[in-house]
């Protein structure tokens, strides 16, 4: 599955990793969902995705507290498609 797909796919697709059902749901607007997913993915990557989720909400420290954790540069709520794109593609890979 590629990011593209992920984002049209209409229905929550079966057989996704957490990382990827988070994504999911932050992308159809489901911030909640998302975000209670991400709480419970303690890697690099579910920070980074936990970072994405906290610039969605508007919570910019917090969201630099969870680039932080996972290694990665601040991002700033005009970069929040961009960087949910390069979030999916490591992802899915």
């Amino acid at each position: 599955m590629t990011p593209a797909e992920l984002a049209a796919a209409p229905s929550l697709p079966s057989g996704l990793s957490p990382e990827a059902e988070s994504l999911w749901h932050a992308k159809h607007g489901n911030w909640e969902a998302s975000h209670n997913i991400a709480q419970d993915i303690h890697t690099k990557m579910g920070s980074w995705i936990h970072a994405l989720l906290h610039v969605i909400e508007g919570d910019q420290w917090n969201a630099d507290y969870w680039f932080a954790k996972a290694g990665k540069p601040s991002r700033k709520p005009a970069e929040i498609d961009a960087l949910w794109q390069e979030i999916a593609s490591v992802v899915l890979k």
